[in-house]
């Protein structure tokens, strides 16, 4: 499989709620690096329980409208178009990087002004 598929199958998970799903494609000691790149998780036990929390941190009306994958090597860019209930639509990227086949990096870039003004 390939890696942008390996990134493809975790959105879907996302999508249908499917968390624990989701964790198995990342190695224990991951990193997730949040909007802002200030806020850092550290291991798989504590980005699974921040997924509990997801709807609190997801602007109101916040939907994925379009997702496409850029592979590199030993890497992954996803490109996520999104709307919420006061922002027509905009885009974000998710860098996700791989050691074989298990992510161990993801870290989001957004305009973190603009997602503050829409809570």
């Amino acid at each position: 499989m390939n890696l942008a598929n390996i990134v493809q199958r975790g959105w879907e998970a996302v999508g249908s709620g499917d968390f624990d799903t989701l964790v198995t494609d990342y190695v224990e000691e991951m990193t997730f690096i949040m909007p802002g790149q200030t806020d850092v998780l550290n291991g798989r036990q504590a980005f699974r329980s921040a997924l509990d929390g997801l709807g609190e941190i997801l602007p109101p009306g916040f939907e994925i409208t379009g997702l496409r994958q850029i592979e590199g090597e030993n890497e992954v860019v996803s490109i996520v178009e999104w709307k919420s209930d006061k922002m027509e639509a905009s885009q974000l990227s998710v860098l996700f990087k791989f050691d074989g086949d298990k992510i161990y990096e993801e870290r989001w870039f957004i305009d973190t002004e603009q997602w503050k003004s829409l809570f």
